[in-house]
C-alpha cells in the first residue's frame, strides 16, 4: 500500500506535465480511432455482403444496362437459388446535396435475396399493393421526418419528369452494416411510364442479384451465367458481391490505404510521447531512486515504480481519448453532407484496439528510463544532480 502511495504522488508530483501526457494521449487515441471509424464506414458495403450473393452487371460498366429477360435464364443455371434486380434511378428530392440511394425493385423477390431489410408485414402488404408506393429506410424517415401515408415528389434525370410516391413502409437494418437509407419502389411503375415516354428504354435494368445455395460454387455459377450471354448484344460480368462492393472502393484505395496507415502511425507518435515524460521524469528522480535502492528497494518495487507512473498515465490518456470519440465520431457525421456515409459507427474492435495500444504503449514507455535506473550504480545516482 506504501509502495502504491508513493507511486501516485510521484505520478502527480509534476500537475501540469501529467495533465499534458495524458491529454496528448488521448488525443491521439481519439485521431487513431475518428480515422478507424472513416475507414470502416468506406468499407460498410463490403462488410455488409453475403456469401451467398452474386451480382450480374454488364461486361462493359455498370451503368449500362441489361434486358429484363436475362432473369429467367439466369434462374435456370444450376445452384441458383433465387434471382432478383434493381435499377438506379437517381433523382433529386428537395435538395440534390442529400444524397440517397432510389432504386426500382422487383418487389416480388428483392426482400427475399436481402433479408436485412426489416419491414412490417402490414407495411409491406401495403406496398405491394399501390404501384407508386415506396419503402424507406429508417435513416431518410428520420432526417425527413417522413410518416407513413406522405407524399414524396422526386425530379429525375436519369428518368425525367416529376415522380410521385407515397409512403407505404418504413424498413430497419437487421444489422449494424445494412445501409439504413435506401429508397425503394416498384420497377413496374417504372417501367410503365418509361414504355410510354422513352419506350427504347423499357424492358431494361440495372443488374442482377443472384441469390446461391453454395457459397464455394460461386465462381462456377458466376462462369456459367457469364457464358449464357457471351456474343450478345450485352454481355454480362458476375462476381460475388463482396468483389462487386470492392471495385467501387478501387478509385479511393490509395487514400483509404493512407488513412489506415497513418491510424497506426499515431500509436507510434503515442509511444514516444509517453515515453519522453518517462524519461524526463526519470532524470530527474535519478537521485531518488539511488536513495531508495540503498535504502533496500529491490529491482521489483523499482520496477513497479517506473512501469506504474507510465501505465497510469498512457491509461487515463487512452480512456479520455476513448471516451471523446463517441461525441466526435458524431459531430464529423453530423458535419458531414448527407448521405457521404450510410453507415457510420465505431466498431467494437476500434475500442479494443485503443484499450490494448494504451497498456502497450505505457509498458514500452517504461523500458528506457527503467533500464537506465536499474544499470545506473548507486554512488554515481547519488551524486547526480539534474
Amino acid at each position: 500500500m506504501e509502495l502504491v502511495k508513493l507511486l501516485l504522488r510521484n505520478t502527480l508530483r509534476h500537475k501540469l506535465r501529467s495533465l499534458l501526457t495524458v491529454f496528448g494521449v488521448g488525443v491521439a487515441v481519439m485521431a487513431f480511432a475518428l480515422l478507424q471509424t472513416v475507414v470502416t464506414a468506406w468499407y460498410a458495403g463490403v462488410e455488409a455482403s453475403s456469401a451467398n450473393r452474386l451480382i450480374t452487371r454488364h461486361a462493359v460498366s455498370f451503368v449500362f444496362t441489361l434486358p429484363l429477360a436475362y432473369r429467367e435464364r439466369i434462374a435456370q443455371v444450376p445452384g441458383v437459388n433465387r434471382v432478383t434486380f434493381a435499377s438506379w434511378f437517381s433523382g433529386v428530392y428537395i435538395d440534390k446535396n442529400q444524397f440517397f440511394a432510389r432504386l426500382a425493385i422487383d418487389t416480388d423477390t428483392f426482400f427475399d435475396v436481402y433479408p436485412e431489410f426489416l419491414v412490417d408485414k402490414e407495411e409491406f402488404d401495403a406496398f405491394k399493393r399501390e404501384r407508386n408506393a415506396t419503402i424507406i429506410g429508417i435513416e431518410i424517415a428520420e432526417r425527413y421526418n417522413l410518416r407513413i401515408g406522405d407524399l414524396m415528389l422526386l425530379e429525375g434525370d436519369v428518368y425525367p419528369g416529376q415522380w410521385e410516391f407515397v409512403v407505404r413502409g418504413i424498413y430497419r437494418p437487421r444489422d449494424q452494416t445494412t445501409d439504413p437509407s435506401t429508397m425503394l419502389f416498384h420497377y413496374k411503375y417504372l417501367d410503365e411510364r418509361v414504355r410510354q415516354e422513352m419506350p427504347h428504354r423499357a424492358g431494361e435494368i440495372g443488374w442482377y442479384v443472384v441469390r446461391i445455395n453454395e457459397p464455394n460454387e460461386s465462381a462456377r455459377i458466376s462462369q456459367d451465367v457469364d457464358n449464357l450471354f457471351a456474343n450478345s448484344r450485352a454481355e454480362t460480368k458476375t462476381e460475388t458481391e463482396r468483389a462487386f462492393q470492392q471495385s467501387f472502393l478501387s478509385a479511393a484505395s490509395a487514400v483509404i490505404t493512407a488513412m489506415n496507415i497513418m491510424s497506426f502511425v499515431i500509436i507510434g507518435i503515442i509511444l514516444l510521447v509517453v515515453a519522453n515524460t518517462m524519461v524526463m521524469s526519470a532524470r530527474e528522480r535519478t537521485h531518488e531512486f539511488a536513495v531508495l535502492k540503498a535504502l533496500g528497494f529491490s529491482g521489483k518495487q523499482i520496477f513497479f515504480l517506473i512501469s506504474g507512473d507510465s501505465l497510469i498515465l498512457s491509461f487515463f490518456g487512452s480512456a479520455l481519448g476513448l471516451l471523446v470519440t463517441f461525441p466526435a465520431v458524431q459531430g464529423f457525421q453530423t458535419a458531414l453532407p448527407k448521405g457521404w456515409f450510410p453507415v457510420f459507427y465505431i466498431k467494437p474492435e476500434t475500442v479494443a484496439i485503443g484499450c490494448a495500444a494504451g497498456i502497450l504503449v505505457g509498458m514500452l514507455a517504461a523500458i528506457i528510463p527503467l533500464r537506465r535506473v536499474l544499470t545506473t550504480r548507486i554512488v554515481e545516482g547519488l551524486r547526480y544532480v539534474g
